[in-house]
């Protein structure tokens, strides 16, 4: 694999891993935009732009958009979170330059008017569809509540209030400001040759905006908390969790990846031999997530509404467990098994490697390849996983409960 770095004049950053053994090629525009950007006047306007962007612009219709997508047997879609909005496309080697065009073509879609009112409504029942997902309502608010008064608590989809409030021209100036190209990583991994792919990013991309924008990290601050979301209809209660884990720029975040597979990967782990496995709850993980300056230990589960009190106490028994006596060096070798075949299956197709590839760019200008992740992986220690735990412990600042209990006794 060859690694190449560019920057085109309008500060689009380019970051390509070149892979002649393989047999197709993904691209990825990686925007520096979500949530966190928006403003409450504007909630929801980047999952939003997210969908608007699939609708064209004057040379290509939406039509055209999904159609030439589909005749060159591209895998393509979008997603959006707090931090990140990314398209993304892998095709065959000779595609890609009709994928190009058209990747470049969701950088400035139209934005019409019509375009607008007609996606609105596909928003507004997006929002009620999740609104019927337990576990979506909880971890919406709980982002909200352990982040209250920070960017990142931000809903992603907005509310039907905001997005009904929306305006195409309040998307228009959102768009504006955020979609320079100083703001956007375009990501590509795969077969094709740097000069050749370089010609087709000038020729595509070299007419977007100039430009940057800033993002405030301000310090996170949660307050202990309990929020219940009452559903009497709901068969079993959902509880979510959220504690302060190490910042996305913390090296301590390997340590973070490997500890939450021991302690709470959905097979084999602590939680899962402690509660799935008996039956005690259909449930049970905990996940680390890492943003730009800021990171949490998140848990889920689900069980009987009865049973919730005495479960979060089987689950609180894992976690004292583990940061008294920290985890053994049989379940840290487990752990690194598990997480290096992931690195390899995921890294083994070009649009496996894009995510990986596009997202260390844009959070920290940095190149790993497969053998760098996983030399990381195996170098991992008890010793860092020790200092993990002494810097940030398994310990939970905020809880969120979704189901039939109105009360819950922690």
């Amino acid at each position: 694999m060859q690694f190449h770095q560019h920057v085109l004049p309008n500060g689009l950053q380019i970051v390509a891993e070149m892979n002649s053994s393989v047999h197709s090629v993904a691209a990825g525009f990686f925007v520096r935009t979500g949530s966190r950007d928006e403003t409450e006047d504007v909630s929801g306007v980047s999952h939003f732009l997210e969908h608007m962007a699939f609708k064209g612009n004057g040379k290509f219709a939406a039509d055209d958009v999904n159609r030439i997508f589909d005749e060159v047997g591209a895998n393509y879609n979008a997603s959006t979170g707090e931090e990140v909005t990314m398209y993304y496309a892998a095709v065959l080697p000779e595609y890609l330059d009709t994928t190009m065009e058209l990747l470049s073509v969701l950088m400035q879609p139209s934005l019409s008017q019509s375009d607008f009112d007609m996606e609105k409504n596909v928003i507004l029942e997006e929002i009620g569809m999740y609104d019927d997902h337990p576990s979506f309502t909880a971890y919406d608010n709980i982002m909200a509540a352990h982040f209250s008064g920070h960017p990142l608590g931000q809903s992603i989809l907005g509310t039907n209030e905001s997005i009904t409030a929306l305006s195409a021209e309040q998307m228009r100036v959102y768009h504006a400001d955020r979609y320079k190209a100083g703001n956007i990583t375009l990501a590509v991994a795969g077969n094709t040759d740097f000069d050749s792919l370089l010609a087709l990013i000038e020729k595509h991309c070299g007419s977007l905006p100039a430009g940057a924008c800033d993002r405030p990290l301000p310090e996170v601050k949660p307050v202990d908390c309990i929020k219940l979301v009452h559903r009497e209809s709901s068969v079993q209660q959902h509880i979510m969790q959220m504690g302060i884990a190490p910042k996305g720029s913390e090296t301590l975040r390997f340590a973070a990846e490997l500890l939450a597979v021991v302690v709470g990967d959905d097979s084999s782990s602590r939680l899962f031999w402690d509660l799935v496995d008996p039956g005690y709850v259909e449930s049970a993980d905990l996940g680390y997530n890492d943003y730009d300056g800021a990171g949490t230990w998140m848990t889920y589960l689900s069980c009987m509404p009865d049973d919730v009190e005495k479960n979060i106490a089987r689950m609180h028994k894992v976690f004292d467990d583990v940061n008294q006596g920290g985890i053994t060096a049989e379940e840290l070798e487990q752990a690194k098994n598990k997480v290096a075949s992931r690195v390899v299956l995921r890294g083994e197709r070009p649009m496996g490697r894009l995510s990986s590839l596009g997202g260390n760019w844009v959070y920290r200008k940095e190149y790993n390849s497969i053998a760098d992740d996983l030399a990381i992986v195996r170098g991992l220690s008890l010793k860092d996983v020790a200092e993990l735990l002494e810097k940030y412990p398994l310990k939970f600042n905020t809880t969120v409960g979704v189901g039939p209990r109105e009360k819950l006794e922690l």
